[in-house]
């Protein structure tokens, strides 16, 4: 396995990290973003219930996030050909265009996965790729919900922002 595929697994494994360690934060961040949102966008009959019931879909956007950072989780059960396809199926079933920031992201690994990097020092490497792009595929849901706010689009909206603000500490940008 080279460098950068290990910093990348490395990447994932720290936004896993964070994310179990601030989901109790991220859900109390979705709590102040829920409303103030619905009011921005003017989504008209959100009564208490469809409230409570976007809530619920965040909470399974977080548990999703989860799984899918997860160093154990599923993707890693399956040899390479097999993960290409199921990314490919995933790229094609979103509603968002994450190709564009996944090869971003992928650039920014091989420009820090260079000659001389330890393994001890994946972690630190990894933290900064979070602080450079920020937790993956959020800039691709927060550009297509900002250019065209939908209610459908508003869990996955969410949770991208207070992923981006809560782990990884940086304002929300398309």
């Amino acid at each position: 396995m080279s460098l950068a595929q290990l910093l990348l697994k490395a990447y994932y494994e720290r936004l896993h990290e964070r994310l179990e360690t601030g989901r109790e934060s991220v859900a109390a961040r979705i709590d102040e973003l829920l409303p103030a949102e619905i009011a921005k966008q003017g989504f008209r009959d959100i009564d208490a219930d469809k409230l409570a019931a976007y809530r619920e879909a965040c909470t399974a956007f977080i548990d999703e996030r989860l799984e899918s950072y997860n160093p154990i989780g599923i993707q890693y059960t399956f040899d390479r050909a097999a993960s290409r396809e199921v990314a490919e199926l995933e790229f094609q079933l979103n509603w968002y265009n994450s190709r564009p920031e996944f090869k971003a992201l992928v650039a920014a690994v091989r420009a820090q996965a260079g000659a001389g990097v330890t393994d001890e020092a994946l972690p630190e490497l990894a933290d900064e790729l979070i602080r450079q792009v920020g937790a993956f595929p959020d800039r691709s849901i927060i550009t297509a919900y900002t250019q065209e706010p939908a209610l459908q689009k508003l869990p996955d909206y969410l949770v991208a922002c207070a992923i981006e603000e809560i782990v990884c500490g940086r304002q929300p940008t398309d």
